[in-house]
C-alpha cells in the first residue's frame, strides 16, 4: 500500500525498526529541529530543569528565536527574552536569534537553512505547521513535550490520518496561497482536519510560489490539523538546492496512497477571500465585505512579511498615500526580508505613503505591543487569527486576508477588491 507525505516522513524518522508509520499507530521517532520563541521557550526550559535538566541532548538541533516580545515592551517581556540568552549560553545553542539578529521564527529558520524537504520539525508555537511549505512535516507540541525532546533527541507522535487538496488551473490576479487556505478553511471548518496532515498537491501548486505555500501550511493549525505538507516539485528542488543547510529529502505521495477524504480546488475560479469576525472559518468572497471602514491595517506575520508579501503590498501602494482616519503598520518577517525590501525601494515607498513600518516582531499579531487594537476598532490583517481579544481589546474586531486585499483596504480607508484600486 502507497503512503502520504506525512507518514513517508514519519517512517524515515522512526527509532524502533519495529514501529510502522500507519495512521493511529504510536511511534518513537527522532527530531531534525525542535524550534522555541520567548513565549514558549521558558516555559519549556522550566519543564526541562524540573525533569532533571542537564545538558541538551542535540544541541545542534535546537533554534531559539526571540521574536514575540522584541524589542521587550515592558519589564515581564525583557524578563522573558532574558531566560532566552541564559538558556541559549548555558546550553550552548548555537542557532539563537536576539532582537535585530533573526526575524519571525517561521520564516527566519528555513531562511537559514535548517529546514528542508523530507525533515521532522518539532515546535512550541502552533504554526510550526509553516515548515510545511518547504515540504517538510512541521508540528506544534506541547511545551512538556518540547522539554522531553530537549532532553532525550526524540518524541513520540500517532502518525496522523491524511487528508488530499488537489489544486489546479492558473491562479487570478491578486489571488494568493492566503485565499487558498481561506477558501479550504470555509470548505471544511476549524475542525474539519483534526489532527489530521493536510497534504497539498496538483498541478496547480506551480502556480504557488515558496512564500505563497507558507501562507497555506501557516494555517493549517486553524483547522485542527496536526500538519500541512506540500508535495515537492521543482520549485521545492530550487529553494533547497539554493537555501537549505542540511541533508534533505524531497518527498512526493505515492499514487496509491490512502487518505481519508480529498478536495479538489479549481485556482482559476478563486477570488480574494476575507475572513470575518471572529473566526478564520468565517470566509468570504471580498465582495461580500466590501465597504467596511478600517481603523488599522496590519501587514506582516510569520507567513506574510515574506518578500513576495512586501511586493504585493507596494504594487497597490505604488503613488497612493494611506487614507485619512486609517493606520497602516507592515512588518518584515526578517532582517534578510527587510534589507531585500530597502534594496528594492519598497521601504521608502511604504513611508512614503504613510505606513508604519517595524522590526520584524509578532507584537502585534497577537496585540502584545507595536499595533494592538483599541476597543471597537475595525482592522485588516494577514495574520492567521481573528478570534475576539486576539489582537488586543475583546471589542476590536479583525478581518484576515492576503497582502494584496490588505494593502487595498489601507488606501481607500475600507475593505475594498484590490481590482477596484
Amino acid at each position: 500500500m502507497g503512503q502520504t507525505m506525512a507518514e513517508k516522513i514519519i517512517e524515515s524518522h522512526l527509532i524502533d525498526d519495529k514501529d510502522k508509520a500507519q495512521p493511529g499507530h504510536v511511534v518513537r521517532a527522532k527530531v531534525d529541529l525542535v524550534l522555541l520563541n520567548d513565549i514558549n521557550g521558558p516555559i519549556a526550559f522550566r519543564h526541562f530543569e524540573n525533569m532533571g535538566g542537564g545538558k541538551v541532548a542535540a544541541p545542534e538541533n535546537v533554534a531559539l528565536v526571540c521574536d514575540h516580545f522584541v524589542p521587550a515592551p515592558n519589564a515581564p517581556a525583557a524578563r522573558l527574552l532574558g531566560d532566552m540568552r541564559r538558556f541559549a549560553q548555558e546550553k550552548g545553542i548555537e542557532h539563537f536569534y536576539d532582537a535585530g539578529k533573526g526575524g519571525i521564527e517561521h520564516t527566519l529558520v528555513p531562511e537559514q537553512g535548517l529546514i528542508g524537504p523530507g525533515h521532522l520539525v518539532a515546535g512550541g508555537d502552533s504554526h510550526t505547521g509553516t515548515a510545511g511549505a518547504y515540504n517538510a512535516f512541521g508540528t506544534g507540541m506541547s511545551w512538556a513535550g518540547m522539554a522531553a525532546i530537549l532532553m532525550l533527541d526524540e518524541t513520540w507522535f500517532r502518525v496522523p490520518e491524511s487528508m488530499r487538496f488537489e489544486l489546479r488551473g492558473k491562479k487570478p490576479q491578486y489571488v494568493t496561497g492566503k485565499d487558498v487556505i481561506l477558501y479550504v478553511l470555509q470548505k471544511i471548518g476549524v475542525d474539519g482536519a483534526l489532527y489530521k496532515s493536510m497534504e497539498f498537491g496538483g498541478p496547480g501548486i506551480a502556480e504557488l510560489n515558496i512564500d505563497e505555500r507558507m501562507g497555506i501550511c501557516n494555517m493549517v493549525v486553524e483547522a485542527g490539523a496536526k500538519t500541512g505538507i506540500v508535495e515537492a516539485d521543482a520549485i521545492t528542488a530550487a529553494w533547497a538546492k539554493a537555501t537549505c543547510k542540511r541533508p534533505y529529502t524531497l518527498v512526493t505521495a505515492d499514487a496509491d496512497a490512502q487518505y481519508e477524504s480529498r478536495l479538489d480546488i479549481d485556482l482559476s475560479a478563486l477570488r480574494p477571500m476575507v475572513a470575518k469576525p471572529y473566526s478564520p472559518e468565517n470566509v468570504v468572497p471580498v465582495d461580500d465585505v466590501k465597504g467596511v471602514h478600517v481603523d488599522q491595517v496590519y501587514m506582516g506575520n510569520c507567513a506574510n512579511g515574506t518578500i513576495t508579501d512586501l511586493r504585493q503590498i507596494a504594487s497597490i501602494l505604488k503613488g497612493r498615500k494611506i487614507a485619512r482616519g486609517t493606520r497602516a503598520v507592515i512588518v518584515p518577517a526578517t532582517q534578510k526580508v527587510y534589507m531585500q525590501a530597502m534594496k528594492e525601494g519598497l521601504i521608502e515607498q511604504f513611508i512614503d505613503a504613510g505606513a508604519a513600518v517595524t522590526t520584524p516582531t509578532c507584537g502585534a499579531c497577537f496585540g502584545g505591543h507595536n499595533g494592538a487594537l483599541d476597543d471597537g476598532e475595525v482592522a485588516v490583517a494577514t495574520v492567521n487569527r481573528n478570534f475576539k481579544g486576539r489582537a488586543g481589546h475583546a471589542g476590536a474586531k479583525v478581518f484576515l486576508g492576503n497582502s494584496y486585499v490588505a494593502a487595498a483596504a489601507a488606501v481607500a480607508g475600507e475593505i475594498i477588491d484590490p481590482a477596484a484600486i
